[in-house]
Parts: structure tokens; sequence; C-alpha cells
């Protein structure tokens, strides 16, 4: 069968289909409204959502977004999705040949590429759609389940289509790559896409979530990104940046994080947020601030709550540039490396850019034995948690635009204040906003005043507690 009489034959099949599409949908709603429920946790009602494929609308009406827009290549299909949501667009195209004047912030195929003759020339045609933030969602059934599903359209169990495309989702991946997308997040749910009381509940819920098993779910998810172009602009004046410094009995490095920290993009401005400290820290702070007053922009202010997160957050709430830094004034981040942040950050790499000091060899008294284990720990979990290889959850510097940073507080209820040290809750806002967590090698360094303020067995467990706190808000919810 040539390519244009396959695609006919699909365009039959589904127009024919259409009709019985909505009563169908709604007996198999327990395993298409898990996709949905997913795809939802990371779309916000600000954003602009296309969906291709959208046969009769259910998935678009069940995800949030300020502008919805549906195509699909059946007539009857689209006729019956604009008959089910009437305030929802629907238009009559098809996915490989569509044209639209209009940029989304979210593009979902879900279970489209089944269909599609030529994939990776899909994928092309999605740049002209797409902006440098804009997320590609491609939702596929898992290779294995091939026989399965064979099996169940035998039987009646399953709407019967003509062959598909059956795709790993290294293959997918890959096509995305080759089309010029970056993918940074894959994963896999539903292990039982058929409602049996109590046991499909447990068993998708929480065993198809766990690693080896993962492995056998039905349901795959590639989450992707317009992969960056450094030659079209000069990135250096793109961006201004926030730089916060919260200090605690950190007298002796305050001047430092001033003479060392490089000037970059179109300009840095540095805010110390002192909390508590039993030394002369704040005098320190006030002194270098007037100091270096005329060469440098410095702001300054006391926390009034506890802990690192609470002098962040009063620092970002006063930080004017478009980039958002944090510098713990321990100074075992080097200030030199923050320009590295910057241009991971401005030329695209990355939407969150989080320090790793577990790549380099560290001076010797840098890091302590157990807190490295603990840090591989929390890293291995972390990984599992997000669907993402994450190498070091703990490095103080994080680095990310301070619009999206304004809708991590806005979310922030959904987590609620959980977390003392600032860290989690910018990797869990940064997930749940659905940005490209980029890691940054740095070299860890010994201190060279003062001690560290972290006690590795209290705020160990207080770690471990968050993180299963994630569990239950991520992983499992």
């Amino acid at each position: 069968m040539s390519l244009k009489d396959k695609s006919k034959a699909f365009k039959d099949c589904f127009d024919q289909f259409a009709a019985q599409r909505v009563v169908y949908r709604k007996r198999r709603s327990y395993y298409w409204s898990d996709i949905s429920h997913y795809l939802d946790y990371f779309i916000e009602k600000e954003q602009s959502v296309l969906e291709l494929g959208c046969g009769t609308g259910e998935l678009l009406n069940k995800v949030k977004g300020r502008r919805k827009l549906g195509i699909d290549f059946s007539e009857g299909m689209v006729i019956e999705a604009q008959k089910q949501f009437p305030d929802i667009q629907f238009e009559v195209m098809d996915a490989e040949t569509f044209h639209l004047d209009e940029k989304f912030d979210v593009i979902i195929l879900s279970n489209l590429i089944g269909y599609i003759t030529d994939i990776q020339s899909l994928f092309h045609r999605l740049h002209a759609v797409s902006h440098p933030k804009t997320k590609i969602i491609v939702t596929y059934y898992n290779y294995l389940w091939e026989p399965m599903i064979k099996v169940a359209e035998f039987i009646g169990l399953k709407f019967k289509t003509p062959a598909q495309n059956w795709l790993t989702q290294v293959d997918i991946n890959n096509m995305l790559f080759l089309a010029g997308f970056d993918v940074y997040r894959t994963t896999r749910r539903m292990l039982l896409p058929v409602n049996i009381p109590i046991v499909s509940h447990l068993i998708n819920r929480y065993v198809a979530k766990l690693p080896f098993f993962r492995f056998f779910a039905l349901n795959s998810f590639s989450f992707a990104i317009p992969n960056a172009n450094e030659s079209n602009e000069n990135v250096n004046e793109k961006y201004s940046v926030s730089i916060v410094v919260p200090a605690m009995n950190e007298s002796g490095n305050i001047e430092d994080a001033i003479i060392r920290t490089p000037q970059f993009g179109k300009w840095v401005e540095m805010i110390f947020i002192e909390g508590g400290s039993k030394d002369d820290t704040w005098e320190k702070i006030q002194e270098v601030a007037v100091k270096y007053k005329d060469t440098h922009r410095i702001k300054i202010g006391q926390q009034t709550g506890k802990g690192k997160g609470d002098a962040v957050r009063k620092g970002f709430a006063m930080a004017e540039g478009d980039v958002l830094m944090i510098l713990d004034a321990d100074l075992t981040v080097p200030p030199e490396d923050l320009p590295k942040f910057y241009f991971a950050l401005a030329s695209g790499k990355g939407e969150f850019i989080n320090g790793s000091r577990l790549v380099y060899t560290m001076e010797k008294q840098a890091m302590r034995f157990l807190n490295v284990l603990g840090n591989k720990f929390f890293s291995s979990v972390f990984t599992w948690l997000l669907d993402q290889p994450f190498k070091d959850t703990l490095c103080g510097t994080k680095v990310l635009l301070r619009s999206d940073y304004e809708v991590i507080t806005r979310n922030r209820e959904y987590f609620g204040d959980f977390d003392p040290f600032g860290d989690y809750d910018l990797i869990f806002g940064a997930h749940k906003l659905n940005l490209k967590i980029t890691e940054l090698p740095i070299r860890y360094q010994e201190r060279t005043y003062g001690t560290t303020n972290i006690s590795r067995f209290k705020h160990g467990l207080l770690l471990l507690r968050m993180c299963l706190f994630a569990a239950r808000k991520i992983k499992f919810r």
C-alpha cells in the first residue's frame, strides 16, 4: 500500500468510527483519564495549548489553558468534538501538512504518531508553531504491549485500527532529537488499563511507578523543548541578573562575594540577606554596601523568618533582574563560575540550571564523606521522583528566570511551605511548571571562613521527610 493509500485508509477508518467514538471514550474513560490527568499536571491555565490528532476533543477539554486548539484530519471526529465542546476551537487539518500562523506554549501529540507516515518530518513542522520555551509532549503505547493490544482488538475490547508504526521510546526520542528538539523527561504509566475497583488504583498509582515495574507500563511520555541555537544572538546582553546571597555567620566572606563576582549580562545586582548571625555578618554587609555603592548594584536586608529558604524568597522578592541566582555566602561554589550558569540559561540549554558538585574532584575538606553519601542517595531518589537524571539536589546555586519564579510562587500552595532550605521548593516548583532542568558541574571548594550551618543527621532526616512528601504530591498523586 502506498503512503497516500495508507493515509486515506486511516482517514476513512476514523471518519466511519467518529459517531461511535464519544461513547467508546466514555466506556474506557479510566484509561484516557489517566493520560489527561497526568498532562494537566504540567500545564498552566495561562498557557496556550495545541493538540494534533485531537479526535473528539476529550483530552483537550480536560487540560487547563487560556487558548486551546485541536486539529484532526477526520472531519467526522472534528464535528463530534465541536458538538461536545463548543467553547474549544477545532479545525480539520492533516497533522502532516497543517499550517498555522500562531505559536503555542504546549503542543500535545497523544497516541498520534502510530498513524503518521513520516514522523520526523512532522516533528520538524512543530518548529513553525513553537517558540523557544514551547513544550512538546508525545504520548504513545509501550511497544511491549503490541501483542496484547492486537488480542484486545481481535476480541472487541479495543477499537480496531489499521496497522500502526510501533516505536520504542528510544526511537521517539531520537526522532525528536533529529528534528531539533531536546528531550528532557521520559516516563511510563499504567500497568492495568481497565478499572478493577481497588486493584487498578493500587497497581497503577503505586506499583506502576516503581523502577522495575515501570518498564512494563502501557503508556510512554516524552517531554521535549526546541533545541537552543546559540549562534543567532548575543546572549551576554540578553538578560539582567540578580544574585541573592543568604548569609548567616559568614562575615569573612561578604566582601569576597562582591570582589570575586564577575560582571555579565546587561547588569548584575547583588542582594545580601542576613539571617540571625552570631558574628558581625550584618555589620559587614552594611559596611561593604557603602564601600562598593559607586561600583556595584547592592541591596541588603534581614530576614524576619528562619532558614535559607525564607532568606532566598525575601531576596527574590527584592530582585529586579531578569535572571535570579542563588550564591551561598560560604563561597564553596566559586562566584567566578556564575557566568556559566547565566550562559546555560540565556542560550537555552535549560530553563532551571542546577549546580552539581559531584562531578569534579573536590578539595579535601570541601564535603565530608557522610555528606557525599547523603547527596548521592538523594540524587537517586530525585532521579526516580522527577523522571530525569539528577546528580546533586542540594547544591546551593540554582538559576532561573524571574518570570518563571513568579509562576512557581503562584503555584506554591500545591506543595505548601514545607522546605526550610529552599532547594526542594524550587526544584519541585520547576518540575511542576514543566521547566527543562539542566545540571551544570562546578568545582566545589573548601570553606575559607566559618563552619557549616548544616546538621548532617537532623537535616538529613528532614530532607528524607520532604522526599516522602514529594512522592505523595508528585509520583503517587
